[in-house]
């Protein structure tokens, strides 16, 4: 029993669990093995979770170090400023406000105290340069009044005193440059169209099955509100790491999924959920992946969304990310439209719901080979008149209990589901609850 102990503690180290984490594992791996020369616990690799590259609300998970030419900023402050979060950029919109109201404060408050109407201002005979000014607190308010164009009335500029009307000019200039860039900054960072991108949805998971005897990789994408998204068009990029024939390792590059640019299918009229589909063809990287192939791959696949918002004509984009683990094989998307009275109207508890579907785990270029030499599934059955009589009975999928994540389970000899024996994801008991539309005869 000792030395049973001390190879599970060797094999916990190996996993990366410490001896005070032993409880925490499952029974089957607490409970004593019987030791042998020909035992061995062996544990399966455990795939690490890759660092996304783009979060699921579009952030990028990209920092910038070590820049030495910081003063390139500063050649467009005004877009240093929009880009600053929002308690700095509060924070310098109320100090430069305050900075200039002091300075020039303090110009009235020297010329004041340059001609002596800080000592002589309370004589009948005397004529100030602004009238009731007689100490710095007076000349900051004096400045305040000027600039914005107050105009109390109390504090007046008399015409006996040319520094100080060539002072007023140049306040009024300076002050009206620094409201239109401050207010300015303010408006556009109000204005983003950033906020709009927060009811662009994207779906959790992106799946990948059969469309029209052809492997297609897919998400959906969806708009909540009903002033919709103008000159709407959708891009995907593969994010992988790659090594070159000649031996350079390229990390993180980024190959083009082709969504439909040469058929305008990536231009989208976003009024309702739409699912994206990628065609799994000879230029598409995944063309001779299987299933095993894309679940033992590191990648993340990005979608950017691209429009100009209806009410203000402002270009705005959405971004989501999908990790290998979240890309899943053999599903589709439950359909969320339905034709209501005199509507159409969209259920969005079903937006991200997925169903499992017939999908051969061989990769696309074996399917096309197959489908080339006969048609690997049989054709559909004609439908039967009280099934044609009910159309809603093709839309509504029954969803499997299963774990969409435990796909392509083993046969009973042992073997991994191929594309050779004609083998699909899920038992006989999830094959029965498909849609009429996915299922075939023998």
């Amino acid at each position: 029993m000792a030395g049973d102990s001390q190879i599970l503690m060797d094999h916990d180290m190996e996993i990366g669990v410490t001896p005070g984490q032993v409880k925490k594992l499952p029974k089957h791996l607490r409970e004593a093995q019987i030791s042998t020369e020909r035992t061995h616990l062996i544990s399966d690799p455990v795939k690490k979770p890759r660092q996304r590259y783009v979060q699921k609300d579009g952030k990028c998970n990209v920092h910038h170090g070590n820049v030495q030419e910081r003063y390139r900023y500063f050649s467009d402050l005004f877009t240093t400023l929009v880009d600053l979060r929002w308690r700095f950029s509060l924070f310098i919109f109320t100090l430069v406000y305050v900075v200039n109201w002091l300075f020039f404060g303090l110009l009235w408050w020297l010329i004041a105290l340059i001609r002596g109407d800080l000592w002589h201002g309370d004589e009948k005979d005397w004529t100030p340069c602004v009238e009731n000014l007689n100490s710095f607190v007076s000349a900051f308010l004096f400045s305040i009044e000027t600039e914005t164009t107050i105009g109390y009335g109390y504090r007046v500029i008399t015409e006996k005193c040319p520094e100080g009307i060539i002072l007023l000019l140049i306040q009024a200039i300076l002050g009206s440059i620094v409201n239109a860039m401050m207010v300015g900054c303010m408006f556009v960072k109000i204005s983003q169209p950033k906020n709009r991108a927060e009811t662009l949805m994207f779906s959790h998971k992106a799946v990948i099955s059969v469309r029209d005897n052809k492997m297609c990789l897919m998400f959906r994408v969806g708009d909540l509100r009903n002033s919709h998204i103008v000159e709407a068009s959708i891009r995907a990029k593969l994010i992988r790491s790659q090594q070159t024939k000649e031996g350079e390792f390229i990390p993180l590059n980024q190959t083009d999924l082709n969504i439909g640019f040469d058929t305008g299918d990536d231009r989208l009229f976003l009024v309702s959920p739409l699912i994206i589909s990628h065609e799994i063809n000879e230029k598409s990287p995944f063309w001779e992946m299987s299933q095993a192939q894309v679940e033992k791959e590191e990648f993340e696949i990005v979608v950017i969304l691209e429009g100009m918002v209806e009410a203000t004509g402002m270009t705005c984009q959405a971004r989501s990310s999908y990790l290998d683990k979240e890309v899943l094989w053999g599903y589709r998307f439950t359909p969320v439209l339905s034709l209501e009275k005199g509507f159409y109207e969209v259920d969005y508890n079903n937006f991200h719901d997925i169903y499992e579907t017939n999908t051969p785990s061989c990769s696309a270029k074996e399917l096309a080979i197959k489908l080339r030499e006969g048609p690997l599934l049989p054709q559909l059955s004609l439908l039967s008149p009280e099934v044609v009589k009910s159309p809603r009975a093709l839309d509504t999928p029954i969803h499997t209990t299963g774990d969409p994540l435990t796909t392509g389970k083993e046969n009973d000899d042992g073997e991994p589901p191929g594309c050779d024996r004609g083998e699909t994801n899920g038992s006989a008991a999830t094959l029965e609850q498909q849609p009429l539309t996915d299922r075939l005869t023998d």
